[in-house]
């Protein structure tokens, strides 16, 4: 049994508890999204390459054996830093890397020393390529390999 005292400070401390407050949940205000899908306006502009640019100069490799420069742009195919390129540059180069010569295989390297997006636009036809690459049979062969009009699914080859 509970004393008035002890009844009072009960009711006291019970009273100066704050009720419970329902919180409403609510969205974060929406913000432009740092980085956009492919193939948006928004994304074409964002990785567009400055005109005033000069073309990458490619590393000298002399010496470097047929077999050793095919193993070599296997892997720079499928390691860009993108997965779209990644995924488009890596079929491509199973795909023909295997029955490439060896002055295709220098362009396909210089071809790679270009930046990611400016390649898979290219490819895709959402950019028209720099005059350096206009007439390029190289560039025409991966246009035709990113259209897949077979509608194979395309998945990463093994290294």
């Amino acid at each position: 049994m509970l004393s008035n005292v002890a009844r009072q400070a009960r009711s006291r401390l019970v009273a100066s508890r704050p009720l419970a407050v329902r919180t409403i949940a609510c969205s974060a205000p929406r913000r432009a999204d740092p980085w956009p899908l492919p193939h948006t306006p928004e994304h074409l502009e964002k990785t567009r390459t400055p005109t005033d640019v000069p073309p990458p100069k490619p590393l000298e490799r002399t010496g470097e054996s047929v077999e050793k420069m095919r193993a070599r742009l296997v892997y720079q195919s499928r390691k860009r830093g993108t997965l779209e390129s990644d995924l488009l540059l890596s079929t491509f180069a199973r795909d023909n890397l295997a029955t490439m010569t060896e002055d295709e295989m220098r362009e396909y390297d210089k071809l790679l020393d270009e930046p990611d997006w400016d390649i898979y636009y290219w490819a895709t036809g959402k950019r028209t390529p720099p005059e350096r690459w206009q007439e390029s049979p190289l560039l025409k062969k991966l246009a035709v390999h990113a259209k897949n009009e077979g509608k194979v699914v395309r998945r990463m080859p093994s290294l």
